[in-house]
C-alpha cells in the first residue's frame, strides 16, 4: 500500500504528516475559538452544552481532534452562527500544500446557488455587523455610526 491511500485510511490527506493535524481541522478550531471568545463562552461551558469534556473542546480548537459533521452543527447551534463561519477566510495559507480534489463545474446548479458565495449579505462577517449596530444604546448612537460608514464607504 502507498503512502496516499494510508494517509487516506487514517482520514489525513496525500501528503499530510503522520501525527500532525489537517490545515483545514486548524483553521475550523480557530474559528470555534475565536467564535466562543466573542461570545465570552468558556471552554467548560461549551462542552457542556454540546456534551463533551472541556478537554475534548481543547482539542477541537488546536486542530488535533477533527470535529464531526455532527458536533460541528451542535457547535453552530450553541454558538449561534452557521457552519459557513467556521470555514470563512480559508486561503492559500491553509491549504498550501495540501492536496485537495479537484472541484466539480456548476453543473446543476441553479443561479441561485452559484451566486451564494458572493453576496456579502450572506456572510457572518455581516450578521456580526448588524448585531454589533443593534447592541449600540440610543438611536443616534446608531445614526451617527451609520452615517460614518456610510461617508466612509463613498470614499472608496
Amino acid at each position: 500500500m502507498n503512502n496516499n491511500m494510508a494517509a487516506n485510511r487514517r482520514g489525513r490527506p496525500p501528503g499530510a504528516r503522520a501525527g500532525s493535524p489537517d490545515p483545514i481541522d486548524i483553521h475550523v478550531g480557530r474559528r470555534v475559538k475565536l467564535r466562543r471568545t466573542l461570545l465570552r463562552i468558556s471552554q467548560e461551558q461549551l462542552a457542556g452544552d454540546i456534551g463533551v469534556t472541556f478537554q475534548q473542546v481543547q482539542k477541537y480548537e488546536s486542530g488535533h481532534n477533527r470535529v464531526s459533521a455532527s458536533r460541528l452543527y451542535d457547535i453552530s447551534r450553541v454558538l449561534d452562527c452557521p457552519i459557513s463561519y467556521f470555514f470563512e477566510d480559508i486561503g492559500d495559507d491553509v491549504t498550501t500544500g495540501r492536496a485537495t480534489p479537484e472541484p466539480r463545474t456548476g453543473e446543476g446548479l441553479s443561479d441561485s446557488q452559484a451566486g451564494y458565495d458572493d453576496d456579502p449579505m450572506l456572510r457572518t462577517e455581516t450578521l456580526e455587523l448588524v448585531r454589533a449596530y443593534w447592541r449600540l444604546h440610543g438611536g443616534e448612537l446608531r445614526r451617527n455610526v451609520l452615517d460614518l460608514l456610510v461617508n466612509m464607504s463613498k470614499r472608496e
